[in-house]
């Protein structure tokens, strides 16, 4: 390894992972955590742990000059962002670089192309990855209608910068149009800190469908499956599962190499994801590329049995990508749902409180990822999932029948959370017989 310390910039979770990815590796960790987090006992696993600020995400685990100073006192050779915060900030990229700090994660150049969503759609184009018609949002209000008709309604208003469908507005007429653009600008600029917009053609009942690439310095890429996360409440995903069912062999292989010309494009190293919308047709469409890992890489992870985090970890001290195809292919079938601290009863209000556990489900086939603990205060102050509970199987309903009972022994109180809406999905007949897309929970759930 080129450094033996690894600063955990991140919290909850990933956190965790990272600290257990380190101790395998033989590699010290020293955890960073805000004063609502002080609490949290994942933190006596690392070999330190050092307070970063208050609660407030700004002042703490957005504060990359506090980031950069615990690094320096505690002689730190890595920084690992995890997922969120700032794990996709080019510019902390750079600071890091100034500080002669490994940043395990990809360039500050794939990045920024990345990042760029117009920029990035030119890009996978150029190399033959399928992308929808669409463009920046022209300054003139008669050119913003005329490029949406050159488009055809539907047409989606997206962010150039932003992530989670911040910003994002479905329109299927000019006023709808116009009407959107002020909401959509304010909203991305504030997840983003750049109001820019651009429409794209909007498909109709589309499935999403990602995959999970990892690639080193020496531009070796390897596909490691997709997961179809088409099961989604205003673009936020609910449970992803791999292998995608009911996908045609053949549009799998179009999908793993679409991926990798993505990857070979924008010269990408280390874990990342390739999104794609699959229309009804078969066709399918380049979304974004996500640069860091991603919440739901422990449906890969329990597929093909690769530790992903370790791998991140590797690739940035100059590892290799492993290359036995063969060996890390997904086997059986893996889902995930994500419990998040919601009130479905109440339009999905965060929920908070003192979560308390009457039960956990675990046994064969049975991963639950959380920090989750007896007595554990929820706050307001962060991203409201506390727990992703994932079970795989021989095939895709030995996984699911084990959801399904896994869910029903995920009993937890003082705060309310979407577990019964989990289990309404995966119980639900349309789930069953893999009837996805991105607007199942309308058609079938929350009606």
């Amino acid at each position: 390894m080129s450094f033996d310390t690894v600063l955990v910039a991140n919290r909850g979770e990933i956190a965790l992972r990272v600290i257990e990815a380190c101790r395998e590796l033989g590699l010290r960790s020293i955890a960073v955590y805000s004063e609502a987090d002080e609490v949290m006992p994942y933190l006596k696993l690392a070999d330190g742990a050092v307070c970063i600020g208050p609660a407030e995400a700004a002042k703490s685990y957005l504060n990359a000059a506090a980031l950069i100073s615990v690094a320096e006192l505690v002689e730190a050779g890595a920084i690992h962002p995890g997922y969120g915060f700032l794990s996709e900030s080019p510019h902390f990229v750079e600071i890091c670089e100034e500080h002669g700090l490994s940043f395990i994660g990809p360039s500050k150049q794939a990045m920024r192309i990345v990042g760029d969503k117009t920029l990035a759609r030119t890009c996978v184009a150029q190399a033959g990855v399928p992308v929808l018609p669409g463009g920046p949002v022209p300054k003139k209000t008669d050119d913003v209608v005329a490029m949406a008709e050159s488009i055809g309604f539907p047409v989606l208003v997206k962010s150039v910068y932003g992530g989670g469908g911040r910003g994002m507005r479905w329109t299927e007429t000019p006023d709808e149009l116009l009407a959107a653009l002020g909401a959509a600008a304010g909203e991305a600029k504030a997840a983003s800190g750049d109001g820019g917009l651009y429409l794209e053609k909007a498909i109709v009942g589309p499935r999403h469908v990602e995959v999970q690439i990892l690639a080193d310095e020496r531009g070796r890429a390897i596909a490691l499956g997709e997961r179809d996360c088409s099961i989604q409440r205003r673009h936020q995903k609910l449970i992803e599962e791999t292998p995608a069912p009911r996908l045609d062999p053949a549009l799998r292989t179009r999908l793993h190499r679409a991926a990798l010309a993505a990857v070979h494009a924008v010269n990408y190293a280390n874990a990342g994801t390739v999104e794609f919308v699959v229309a009804p047709t078969g066709d399918f469409y380049f979304i974004e590329m996500n640069a860091r890992i991603q919440v739901e890489h422990s449906v890969t992870e329990m597929a093909t049995r690769l530790n992903l985090v370790k791998e991140q970890i590797r690739i940035a001290a100059g590892a290799s990508v492993p290359l036995d195809f063969e060996a890390l292919q997904p086997r059986g079938h893996t889902i995930e749902c994500r419990l998040n601290a919601e009130d479905p009863s109440r339009g999905f209000l965060p929920s908070t409180g003192t979560a308390h556990i009457d039960e956990l489900p675990g046994g064969h086939g049975v991963r639950l990822d959380t920090v989750l603990y007896d007595g554990m205060p929820v706050t307001p102050h962060y991203d409201s999932l506390v727990a992703k509970l994932i079970t795989w199987g021989e095939d895709r309903e030995a996984a699911r029948a084990r959801m399904i009972g896994a869910l029903k022994r995920f009993r937890v109180s003082g705060i309310a959370t979407t577990r019964d809406l989990a289990l309404r999905i995966v119980s639900h007949p349309a789930f069953r017989d893999a009837d996805l897309s991105t607007s199942f929970l309308e058609r079938h759930v929350l009606t």
